[in-house]
């Protein structure tokens, strides 16, 4: 059997998702149909592409027959919407990240889901990185001991003005809800949930406009705090070169990573231990240094499709489930609600609260 695909949205994330189902980079599966708003999108497709039907309205290429799943990559507010629909219309789904800004949106989309009995995945196609596998892997076996403190450092974003200029929505409340948080942040948001789990409360601050000509945020600083330890996030798109480096500090020492290598400064005993035990004022524990390899495999795309399609045809468990899109949406959220109240936020948080105050900033948008 073959699982016939449609892409919803053809801009460059949409065309890359198409270009590798045409190049039979997925395993059981077909590129069937095509759709988007801007008809020369779709005429360019299909004539460079005669066997691919092509489609301007989703609901007419959900309703086609030609497609059994769908491939979701449209501006963020529509995530939700649409899959919500193709869901309760008998396709299987996967989602672009992130899976929507407003979270009651989300909620309804995973309450399709549930009901329809589809498969439904997020495109968090960052958990597929042998680094942050490994790096959970550790985290939840217990070795690094009890976690102290976690620092990330993700400033490597640079996007420059043509970029925020590239299209009347982007960069905006009204056409993209916001800016670094919700554009570059989704996959560091998601790995921080997926590895520790959601925090107790956050604390934040950010920077709107601050290196860009654009009323969304370009820099962002959380303390995420959990029962035992704090977890640090900095976001930015306006630093080059910048820095990309999470650092986790436990009772079995410390595990960096940072350019492409994982660094483990192990104490020869765990710190709690030697606390205990230890008489001398100023000393401290033994450590060594060690290069961690990563699991085995590459981080891309094509991992989180083809496990879609094995999940569809076998069974086989999802690395994404779709529904798991609405922690990374909640955090995002808990993040732009302490940043514009200046209070610390609690979770879980009132998806109203976050609802009325973007609101407020898409009745003042003068963009998108």
């Amino acid at each position: 059997m073959v699982v016939r695909i449609g892409v919803i949205g053809i801009g460059s994330m949409g065309t890359g998702h198409a270009n590798y189902l045409l190049n039979g980079e997925i395993k059981n599966a077909e590129l069937t149909c095509v759709c988007d708003i801007e008809q020369n999108k779709v005429n360019t497709f299909c004539k460079n592409h005669p066997e691919i039907k092509g489609y301007l309205n989703y609901e007419d290429l959900i309703g086609s027959g030609e497609a059994d799943a769908v491939i979701i990559a449209v501006p963020h507010y529509l995530h939700p919407i649409i899959a919500t629909y193709a869901l309760r219309h008998n396709m299987h789904v996967i989602v672009e990240k992130p899976v929507g800004i407003y979270a009651e949106n989300v909620a309804e989309m995973n309450k399709a889901a549930e009901e329809s009995g589809k498969v439904f995945s997020s495109m968090f196609c960052v958990r597929t990185d042998p680094y942050f596998r490994k790096i959970k892997k550790l985290v939840q076996s217990g070795e690094l001991g009890g976690i102290k403190r976690v620092n990330w450092i993700a400033t490597d974003w640079y996007r420059p003005q043509a970029y925020h200029n590239s299209s009347a929505w982007r960069s905006s409340w009204k056409g993209e809800g916001g800016g670094v948080l919700v554009n570059q942040s989704p996959h560091n948001l998601d790995l921080i949930q997926w590895i520790f789990g959601l925090p107790e409360s956050v604390t934040a601050t950010a920077e709107f406009g601050k290196y860009y000509d654009i009323e969304v945020d370009d820099e962002a600083t959380a303390i995420l705090k959990y029962p035992t330890f704090s977890c640090v996030y900095i976001a930015s798109t306006g630093e080059t070169p910048g820095t990309n480096r999470l650092e986790i500090s436990a009772d079995m020492g410390k595990l960096v990573l940072e350019g492409g290598q994982i660094r483990f400064f192990r104490n020869v005993q765990s710190e709690r231990e030697y606390n205990r035990n230890n008489k001398d004022v100023m000393d401290k524990p033994e450590f060594w240094e060690c290069t961690v390899p990563p699991l085995k495999g590459q981080m891309k795309h094509q991992n989180i499709t083809q496990n879609f399609v094995n999940a569809i045809l076998f069974g086989e468990p999802l690395i994404a489930p779709g529904a798991d899109g609405i922690h990374e949406v909640e955090l995002a959220n808990a993040i732009y609600v302490s940043a514009w109240t200046e209070q610390k936020v609690t979770l879980p948080l009132d998806p109203a609260r976050f609802s009325e105050l973007l609101n407020e900033k898409i009745k003042a948008s003068k963009k998108g």
